[in-house]
């Protein structure tokens, strides 16, 4: 009964998504001896990855569509993250009287004796979040990554240590499902705020509540590491409870700090400096992926690890796929970088600032809601070829 606790019980997985939340959940619950259904409104064929991920379990797939019978006769229902409250299958399923649950509020559940440190934000989570991975992993090598940049952890919990850190991006979506546990993360981090997701959260106002989700669960003894440079974060030291650590590409913030200092990379806590790095160690181009830098390394401090080994991971770490990454270059010397992970105009921004010379740019996508504004000024002004695509590409013509 220990190795199958879940035996017989029906799980339905809303949402099987293409970042390994959906796949992480319904392979948990099937090893566990449940049975599982996975529905989801895409296709098989844009699902694909995900389903072969899965294809060694007894997993049931409906799939181009939701049965209502699949949720109100379910015991469990694991909402994806991208998945609306407001849903009419989740809704009658909480009156059918069916369990709801979240990937990321379970697996807070199932690890309370393990330190979490959470990383959030408009841009530059992802990396911020894979930067702080690896100093945690130099100084404790059971160090887990995951969550929103796209690996499930559930699946290694049966085997997690206590006291082993997990290291978390958070989307604002998962933390607007984290307030039914009234939980933040030991150690926080918010790197800045832009508009985004207003197609889901409606309004600026709430996508900035969902954020602040990271930081109001916080106890006393808790860090939050934020943005001092950011108009909308600059505010939110009164949000959490905690020890408030701020970093800053623009000055020297007073108390706990990380900031730039000629070519020095400086953190101060209670009062005693450490130079993690001068810049040219970094390997990340941009200003911006300068203060995800000091981002991590306050972070990374503050839970204990080593300035040399902060420093050690600031030297190697050569960024993430699909992010600012640079995947070709002619015989002419033109470069080609791949920063497809870039869907905010503001993302798109700090990429632009990052270079000098001739930019040719490929851009467009789906419609979150966001202005382009900005980008259509910052587009003028620093590039010299422009391709647009996608449902977009009127709306960035138009500003441009």
């Amino acid at each position: 009964m220990r190795l199958y606790p879940y035996r017989g019980i029906r799980v339905t997985v809303m949402g099987l998504g293409l970042f390994g939340g959906g796949a992480g959940a319904a392979r948990y619950f099937a090893e566990r001896g449940a049975q599982v259904t996975v529905t989801d409104k895409r296709t098989e064929q844009v699902l694909q990855s995900s389903i072969e991920a899965l294809n060694d379990l007894p997993v049931r797939f409906v799939l181009g569509r939701h049965d209502e019978a699949d949720f109100i006769s379910a015991d469990i229902v694991v909402v994806n993250p991208g998945v609306p409250d407001e849903s009419p299958y989740v809704k009658r399923a909480r009156e059918a009287g069916v369990r709801i649950e979240r990937e990321m509020n379970l697996l807070f559940k199932l690890t309370p004796n393990n330190p979490k440190l959470g990383i959030t934000g408009s841009n530059g989570k992802s990396t911020t979040t894979a930067l702080l991975g690896e100093m945690l992993r130099l100084s404790d090598p059971r160090t887990l990554v995951g969550g929103n940049l796209g690996r499930s952890l559930l699946c290694d919990t049966a085997h997690l240590e206590p006291g082993a850190p997990l290291v978390l991006e958070l989307s604002s979506f998962m933390l607007e499902g984290m307030r039914e546990l009234q939980e933040s993360p030991h150690i926080a981090v918010v790197t800045n705020l832009s508009p985004n997701h207003l197609d889901r959260h409606g309004t600026l106002e709430n996508y900035y509540n969902a954020k602040k989700a990271i930081l109001e669960y916080q106890g006393p003894d808790d860090v939050a590491v934020l943005n001092a440079d950011d108009p909308e974060v600059s505010n939110w030291g009164a949000y959490t409870p905690g020890r408030v650590v701020w970093f800053s590409l623009k000055g020297e913030p007073e108390g706990d700090a990380a900031f730039v200092d000629g070519h020095q990379l400086v953190v101060r806590l209670g009062g005693q400096e450490e130079v993690v790095a001068v810049r040219d160690m970094l390997r990340l181009p941009g200003r911006h992926n300068t203060a995800n830098a000091l981002a991590a390394a306050a972070a990374a401090l503050a839970c204990g690890v080593q300035p040399w080994q902060v420093a050690e991971a600031l030297a190697t770490f050569g960024g993430l796929p699909h992010r600012l990454e640079m995947v070709a270059r002619t015989a002419r010397n033109v470069a080609f970088y791949n920063d497809s992970i870039a869907t905010t105009p503001e993302s798109v921004m700090c990429a632009l600032d990052s270079f000098h010379g001739p930019i040719t740019l490929i851009a467009g996508g789906s419609d979150k809601g966001t202005p382009f504004d900005a980008l259509g000024e910052a587009v003028a002004r620093k590039v010299r070829r422009l391709i647009l695509l996608g449902v977009t590409a009127p709306r960035i013509e138009e500003a441009v």
